[in-house]
């Protein structure tokens, strides 16, 4: 029986038995997944009725891709954590779908205890990339956010020790893991991510990711 900690989710798929053999591992688990859907159109309109806390979607759906959904998904439930389960590990669609607002990138190979482990981090607002993905997008966006010379935009001044704090958060370490990284305190890290946030106007760590891939911080 779920109870009021169990994490919710909904399974976006359009090829039936992975969609169902995904949902029973993930129930197996200890999730409770509120919905599924196979196409765009049942994603947004599950997510609106469910509000689940992670959505697992694909890239290839059969009225658009996965980044549609991802958008769409979170227009109908600003409050859920979109992970893209995919075949696909190109960097295009590692792009879009981190550009659409999902919080990782997760490729198919994955195991089961991948994958568990994977939903879990995502309900905790962490990001979470398939090993090498990660650097990819970094790399990637680092090219195409390059300013022009006569730029007038003005990015906030950060500490050496917030950036490197902020870099490690993108590559999706907890506070826990960056503490032990950096031999400091879990508190020393938490409040540089605090002052990040103030400093950079983000309410949350997936902003605060984004922001880094953005920036190119790698």
């Amino acid at each position: 029986m779920a109870t009021s900690e169990t994490t919710t989710v909904m399974v976006v798929d359009d090829h039936p038995m992975w969609r169902d053999g995904v949902s029973r591992d993930l129930e197996a688990a200890g999730f409770e997944v509120v919905a599924t859907a196979g196409d765009v159109a049942s994603a947004r309109n599950r997510a609106g009725a469910t509000l689940p806390k992670v959505v697992l979607m694909d890239m290839q759906l059969p009225d658009g891709n996965g980044a549609d959904a991802t958008a769409a998904v979170l227009a109908a439930s600003p409050g859920s954590n979109v992970l893209v389960l995919s075949a696909s590990s190109e960097r295009d669609d590692v792009l879009e779908a981190v550009k659409a607002g999902a919080c990782g990138y997760l490729v198919k190979s994955a195991s089961a205890a991948e994958l568990i482990q994977a939903v879990s981090a995502t309900a905790q607002g962490q990001t979470v990339f398939t090993p090498g993905l990660a650097g990819l997008v970094l790399g990637e966006y680092r090219r195409m956010s390059s300013a022009p010379a006569n730029s007038t935009t003005v990015i906030p001044r950060l500490t050496e020790r917030e950036t490197e704090v902020l870099r490690l958060v993108a590559k999706g370490l907890s506070a826990k893991q960056i503490a032990r990284r950096l031999d400091v305190s879990h508190r020393t890290v938490e409040n540089h991510v605090q002052a990040t946030f103030r400093k950079l106007a983000l309410t949350n760590r997936v902003e605060l990711t984004r922001y880094a891939i953005e920036q190119g911080l790698d």
